[in-house]
């Protein structure tokens, strides 16, 4: 049979494929990657056997994982094989007799000695096989398969349970593996495979038995009450969510995060409303919403003004008979959360913001880097510096930096973190702190991560910036930075953080001299700390630039622009982002790829050179008329380029140097550089060293294609 003919006839044969693996409930967050690694993890599986199929669609619930793929072929196309042996030499003995060596290889390939070719490669003759290697049943792929997308999860740490020596992320209580309408033989984390699948744990617990694959979300559905597909559940539950708040008169709180944690919580979602007491509204709003959504996975309710009402609504897992109990049972448990929230408020105030400063000298930031005292004090003294490249009121910059971390002594704050700086705000602006230093202490850790807002206030600048440049310093300083996916001080966060801030509010302002400064406020001395941290902004810059964070949109710039601004060693973000751009619209230019290649030719023959090119063009010594005219068009261009640069006018000097392409083209053309005459030759380089100059005062364009 051809290879086209039995991979027809796989085709022809092709079922639905499903795996659905069973556990205890699933970690909530880490659900959605764990359904994306699974799928990709089977995909990859199938494409490496040669297994052709169609769509292939995954599911996730809080106690499984499963993947479903539809017209996967019955078997692997055969396959050609050619295999070259031993050396004719080695196959045969003196008497012509096949040696161990030619046995082997014949046994290997399926033939008798005889049935062997011979191939001349080389100097050398070959024993040689061609043949055709039947292609694998896939029932007896899918085990291997399957078994190896587990074992590639995304999972830090697995777990044994009982007797065995399986380990996953939770125990596993059943497998379900399917080629059409039977069962795929195979035992795998101790579990042996079978046909049938679990609905809801309470409402459909007896196992639900499949005739095909593609039965798998229908049957839970409507006989398990489990909804399988992650994206619907949700939806579900977003839906749920908003028509009763709508019922209640008000509109739902939803957070994108805590909709898929829900979804990961429940396999059979059902939306309750619940009302806590409207004294606790009193409490700011951003303490009840984080009481209801990350202590309890509630959803708050707003009204038509954006002001919070006293309901909530929470997604049981349940379609209980009596909904009242349920809504009692989490009003029960959420009265005592808000009560506390309450207390920890009051006691707070019984002292103002600034009264929790001496406690911070009591509570470590790093042991080689003092308290958070030491830090907030640090903090201070840079945001002084900062004030000025901010636009900020220096007498409100250091009030700022002295409160920012007072907060972190509250009670508020010790048992919902997440508050920090919020609560802080709260408190200064209850003392009767000026709105922008009340506003600059919440104001001081953003941006918390990608995508978050930055400080509004000048206040605020000065101190975020100083914030994340000591933490930057501080653990620089002490030889920990970031390594491979290891970040636990959150420096690349910190980094971008504070090259956004610079660039998105246009700030004048070099990063040498701050990172200097925060430097020399450490307690630890690294020589080598400011080089490496200042390439670090530089990559972390690179890595912002180069993806979706930059404001000229993805792939606007390349890494070959990059490198030709960095080259130039621009003193602040905002003249890189200048240089950076300006080069982005020359390359659109159609001098710019020979003005490149040029800009190669000229960094290859100087750095061959050996440091011979002297500092000044002699113009008596000017022989040819390219080079004459090449010499006479950068004298004239030299003051307006110079100009240009000074003034921050890249695209005009730019434009300007990309009037140079005919003088450069034509010297290149009819003048040897490197000409016999030593003294011609001098000159000549100083000459190409001149161009070099003149470019580089932009961007080293040695560095772009052409």
């Amino acid at each position: 049979m051809s290879a086209a003919a039995a991979t027809a006839d796989a085709n022809a044969g092709a079922q639905d494929f499903l795996v659905e693996l069973g556990t205890e409930e699933l970690p909530p967050l880490a659900l959605p990657e764990l359904e994306r690694a699974f799928a990709a993890g089977i995909a990859q599986g199938l494409a490496d056997a040669g297994l052709a199929h169609g769509g292939l669609k995954s599911f996730a619930a809080p106690r499984r994982l499963a993947v479903l793929v539809h017209g996967l072929a019955s078997r692997q196309p055969d396959q050609q094989v050619k295999r070259r042996g031993p050396p004719v030499s080695a196959a045969f003995d003196a008497e012509g007799r096949p040696t161990r060596a030619a046995l082997a290889f014949a046994e290997g390939a399926g033939v008798s000695v005889g049935q062997l070719a011979r191939v001349k490669e080389g100097k050398g003759e070959f024993l040689f096989h061609e043949g055709t290697k039947a292609g694998a049943p896939t029932p007896t792929l899918l085990p291997a398969i399957v078994q190896a997308a587990l074992d590639a999860l995304p999972i830090p740490k697995r777990m044994r349970w009982g007797a065995g020596s399986a380990e996953f992320v939770r125990p596993v209580h059943w497998l379900l593996m399917m080629f059409g309408g039977s069962v795929v033989p195979a035992r795998i984390l101790d579990t042996d495979s079978g046909k049938a699948t679990r609905g809801h744990r309470f409402h459909a617990p007896a196992p639900l038995m499949l005739a095909q694959p593609s039965d798998y979300a229908a049957a839970l559905r409507e006989r398990g009450r489990v909804l399988a597909d992650f994206a619907e559940r949700r939806e579900r539950i977003r839906s749920q969510v908003v028509a009763r708040a709508q019922k209640l008169g008000g509109r739902a709180v939803v957070d994108d995060a805590l909709l898929d944690e829900v979804a990961a919580l429940v396999e059979w979602p059902v939306a309750v409303e619940g009302r806590f007491e409207e004294r606790f509204l009193q409490l700011p709003r951003e303490v009840l919403v984080s009481t209801l959504q990350e202590h309890q996975r509630y959803f708050a309710v707003e009204d038509a003004s954006g002001a919070l009402t006293p309901w909530f609504i929470t997604v049981s897992n349940i379609e209980s008979r009596d909904t009242a109990r349920v809504r009692e049972g989490n009003e029960r448990v959420v009265r005592p959360r808000l009560s506390d929230a309450a207390f920890f408020y009051d006691q707070d105030r019984k002292r103002p913001l600034e009264g929790f400063a001496a406690g911070l000298d009591t509570v470590t930031f790093q042991s080689k880097l003092g308290s958070i005292g030491d830090k907030a004090r640090r903090v201070g003294a840079l945001a002084a510096r900062l004030a000025g490249p901010a636009g900020a009121d220096p007498a409100q910059v250091a009030r700022a930096a002295q409160l920012a971390k007072c907060d972190l002594q509250s009670a508020m704050v010790g048992e919902f973190p997440e508050l920090q700086g919020i609560m802080g705000a709260y408190y200064a602006a209850a003392d009767g702190e000026p709105a922008e230093v009340a506003a600059a202490v919440r104001e001081h850790y953003q941006p918390r991560g990608a995508g978050d807002a930055l400080p509004a206030t000048r206040t605020g600048i000065a101190v975020a910036l100083a914030d994340k440049l000591d933490t930057l310093a501080g653990i620089f300083a002490i030889g920990q930075k970031p390594s491979g996916t290891k970040d636990p001080f959150g420096l690349r966060r910190a980094a971008i953080g504070c090259l956004r801030i610079i660039l998105e509010k246009r700030l004048e302002l070099d990063l040498r001299p701050f990172i200097d400064a925060a430097l020399e406020a450490q307690p630890v001395r690294n020589p080598a700390a400011a080089p490496e941290l200042l390439g670090f902004m530089m990559e972390r810059l690179r890595a912002w630039y180069l993806g979706e964070g930059q404001s000229g949109g993805a792939n606007a710039f390349t890494t070959e622009m990059f490198d030709a601004v960095l080259a130039a060693q621009p003193a602040a973000p905002l003249d890189f982002d200048a240089r950076l751009r300006a080069l982005a619209a020359f390359q659109l230019r159609p001098e710019a790829t020979s003005l490149a290649a040029a800009n190669k030719r000229i960094a290859n023959i100087l750095r061959k050179s050996e440091g011979a090119a002297p500092g000044r063009v002699d113009a008596p010594m000017l022989r040819e008329p390219a080079e004459r005219a090449l010499h006479a068009a950068v004298t004239a261009l030299e003051g307006e380029v110079t100009r240009a640069v000074a003034a921050r006018d890249y695209d005009g000097a730019l434009a300007r140097l990309a009037a140079l392409r005919p003088q450069i083209d034509a010297f290149f053309e009819d003048v040897m550089v490197n000409d016999p005459d030593a003294a011609l030759r001098a000159n000549r380089l100083a000459l190409v060293a001149s161009i070099r100059a003149l470019f580089g005062g932009v961007a080293d364009l040695s560095r772009l294609p052409g």
